[in-house]
């Protein structure tokens, strides 16, 4: 038997021993059951109804599994890890050490029978099939023992489903009456629908948000009735809805606002709401409360929808209540509706707003490391005014500085450092010549910021990099995201270039790219669309544009459009003309409670034109390394099916980079138990030139880009830390599109045993977050 399949059958026999052994010790977890009781692993719900298509069935059968209680064991493979480990671990001698972390961190107490109450599950599977319209179910409840381990069988049995025959709505001379009557195309009961006692309660609380729209301030779904007849027709209920009889009489009665009251210094230990004159601001429709005069009243304006004469509505409440929470200066806001004692039917609203402090200092430290065998650290310093200008402004201030060091690989000693700095000022509105109101619940921003940043690789070169912009950031809602920078400028001017790094140049022109000046300024926007905070949706998805126009409109003006020969300067510095769009697409598919498959497309072009001939180095598109494809080092894959020649001189792996990116990824993630994680993925994709570059044979777009993809898969372990999730991936390339064609796939030359292939092949990828 040779070496190699030695290490392999090594490797097999302790991975089916460990198996084994923990098949057999999870065998034995009832021998520590309590004398005299069982261990219970689970139930099940049959429904029994001919009249059900199996697949409504088969749906109703699992909502009725999810009541029963109490749950079993966690169960992995059929085993049951947790218990095993609760049992292992034993009776801890006191409440800390390793042997109480385990049987009450990482273990699980047995589900013992006795806890079983077999009839009050009988009750609550009939409750819930009644409230769904199957009136006079019959549940029977059964057990199996076998082995010390007790099932536990429910049958159901249905009688038909009622369905509504008709919905009546008030129909006295009442306002409130009306406004219901008028609003019943939007109800949630349908004629021909099954009966739901759900739907009958969703139904309340839409017509209680209805009339919070229309000034009925204290009334609540409670007032609502649906009496439910099901006496006449064949299995068929009529609902008629009316107000209860005992309604209170403001409940019944339509409020507007009266006077309005803020107080922006209030504190939550001392009753700050007692004022007196002296200490009273009136501006415009509003009461203000504050001897530091903290705010300039137009910000209570901006921020407060209600104005005095409007009607309440539950909108506009909201509304206000969000804004003063997204202006990010106020750690409590609290609001108050009382009667007015002036004016019947009336309310005064009092905002009580409790300061965050004024300036504040937040130091971050970060650790990172990437498949490039770079390793290093970040150190950011930011120094914030959440009310610069009295106006709600915040004004950061941040000095930054890192280094990445590579201990081996041929990249060993070419070290990363880079220093800068930046302030910004946010404003809480639109600042343009025109009067633009948002009327989001998200308060709409305008953006400065001014930043440096040195950054120098040992023994190449330096590049000093400054960026300003001025631009809007505002919500739609809490999907929709927008991003608009109407000026972005980088000047981008190298420094310290070595010899050495010049001579490379001669061998790969594309490395004088990187230290060419730039001088790039034009719009750039961004839209995000997601609706992953949905957390009850079986399909959520992700989705990111960019748009990103550099020296457009110069180039209208300079005449660089049409000028083919001659490069435009400005200050000296050719400026770069160019248009590049990218879209991020991800889609999370709901499998189970703990586990998903997410997926994500990447799409990416620029197309670089009249002043320019390239796009810009820091524009171009990157693949490989922890967020990509993770079988291949980072900025090391393509362009298409270029590769290195191995007659250069590099000491060290140049950046790759293109005009063009495609990239796939889909993963499987599952809890294992604790806070670990785990995860199967794949990934493929590359980049390449939309024109072709002599010294780069291969790495141009063609109509065979599909046989240049790489394809890397693997499988990793998350810690859910709770503050922040560490990532470790363990990638193999599967497709290398640097090998000739034909002798791209390398699935048949995976080869754990051979320590030469899993230096090359084997990628560790450790990083924060998710990869998508």
């Amino acid at each position: 038997m040779s070496r190699k399949h030695k290490h392999i059958t090594h490797f097999y026999i302790k991975c089916m021993t460990l198996f084994s052994l923990f098949f057999i010790v999870g065998c034995s977890n009832t021998k520590y059951l309590p004398e005299g009781d069982l261990l219970y692993v689970g139930g099940s719900v049959t429904v029994k109804d001919s009249l059900m298509k199996k697949k409504d069935r088969k749906a109703l059968e699992t909502e009725l599994k999810d009541l029963l209680r109490p749950k079993p064991n966690k169960q992995i493979l059929g085993l049951r890890p947790k218990l095993w480990i609760y049992n292992l671990a034993g009776e801890p001698k006191k409440q800390k050490g390793t042997r109480y972390w385990l049987r009450n961190k990482m273990g699980e107490a047995p589900v013992l029978f006795s806890k079983v109450d077999l009839d009050y599950n009988a009750s609550v599977l009939r409750n819930f099939t009644e409230n769904r319209g199957y009136f006079k179910s019959r549940v029977s409840a059964d057990s199996t023992v076998r082995n010390k381990r007790v099932t536990a069988e429910y049958t159901v049995t249905p009688k038909q489903q009622y369905i509504i025959k008709s919905v009546i709505f008030p129909d006295d001379s009442l306002r409130i009456s009306k406004i219901i009557a008028k609003s019943h195309r939007r109800s949630l009961l349908k004629v021909g629908k099954p009966y739901d006692l759900d739907v009958i309660k969703a139904e309340r609380e839409r017509i209680d948000a209805r009339l919070k729209e229309n000034g009925y301030f204290y009334f609540n779904p409670d007032y609502i009735l649906a009496k439910v007849d099901s006496t006449k027709g064949n299995h068929e209920v009529k609902i008629r809805l009316v107000i209860k009889d005992d309604t209170p009489v403001k409940a019944l009665t339509s409020y507007k606002i009266d006077k309005i009251f803020v107080y922006p210094n209030y504190s939550l230990t001392n009753d700050s709401a007692v004022y007196r004159k002296r200490n009273i601001t009136q501006y415009k429709d509003f009461t203000i409360i504050d001897t530091a005069e903290t705010f300039k009243p137009r910000v209570y304006d901006r921020t407060i929808y209600f104005k005095k004469g409007d009607l309440y509505n539950r909108k506009d409440h909201n509304l206000t209540l969000n804004r003063f929470v997204n202006l990010g200066t106020f750690s409590f806001v609290k609001n108050e509706f009382k009667p007015s004692d002036s004016i019947p039917n009336a309310l005064n609203s009092y905002y009580y707003l409790t300061l965050l402090p004024k300036k504040f200092i937040r130091v971050e430290v970060i650790g990172k490391t990437n498949s490039a065998s770079y390793t290093g650290t970040e150190l950011n310093l930011n120094w914030n005014n959440r009310n610069f200008f009295r106006g709600a402004e915040l004004f950061t201030a941040s000095i930054f500085g890192g280094a990445d060091f590579q201990l081996g690989g041929v990249n060993k000693g070419r070290n990363i450092y880079k220093l800068g700095g930046e302030v910004s000022l946010t404003w809480p509105r639109f600042i343009t010549p025109f009067n633009i109101q948002g009327n989001s619940e998200f308060v709409p921003r305008t953006k400065a910021t001014l930043r440096y940043e040195y950054q120098k690789r040992t023994q190449l070169y330096a590049l000093n990099s400054f960026n300003t912009s001025f631009g809007y950031l505002w919500k739609e809602n809490i999907r929709k995201e927008h991003q608009l920078n109407v000026i972005d400028i980088t000047y981008v001017s190298p420094n310290h270039v070595t010899p050495e790094y010049l001579a490379d140049i001669e061998q790969d022109e594309a490395l004088r790219r990187v230290i060419e000046k730039q001088l790039i300024f034009g719009p750039t926007y961004n839209y995000t669309y997601t609706n992953t905070m949905q957390k009850r949706r079986k399909n959520t998805i992700y989705f990111n544009g960019e748009l990103d126009l550099a020296g457009n409109l110069t180039g209208l003006i300079t005449g660089a459009n049409i000028k083919k020969n001659d490069t435009i300067k400005i200050f000296d510095v050719p400026f770069s003309q160019y248009v590049k769009i990218k879209t991020d697409f991800r889609h999370y598919l709901k499998l189970g409670k703990e586990s998903e498959l997410a997926s994500r497309l990447i799409v990416g072009a620029g197309f670089a034109y009249g002043n320019s001939n390239t796009l810009p180095t820091s524009k171009q598109f990157v693949v490989g390394g922890t967020n990509s494809i993770r079988a291949f080092r980072a900025r090391t894959l393509g362009p298409g099916s270029y590769v290195i020649p191995p007659t250069t001189n590099n000491n060290y792996t140049p950046d790759q980079s293109a005009d063009l990116k495609l990239e796939f990824n889909t993963e499987y993630r599952a809890k294992l138990f604790s806070i670990v994680r785990g995860a199967v993925f794949l990934d493929a994709g590359n980049i390449w030139l939309l024109n072709a570059d002599p010294n780069k044979p291969g790495a141009e777009i063609s109509k065979d880009f599909m046989k240049e993809l790489a394809v890397g898969a693997g499988v990793g372990l998350r810690f859910d830390l709770s503050f922040l999730i560490l990532r470790t991936d363990l990638a193999i390339p599967l497709r290398n599109p640097a090998l000739p064609d034909g002798q791209r796939w390398v699935i048949d030359k995976i080869d754990f045993g051979d320590s030469s292939w899993r230096k090359d092949n084997l990628i560790l990828n450790i990083a924060i977050g998710y990869p998508f």
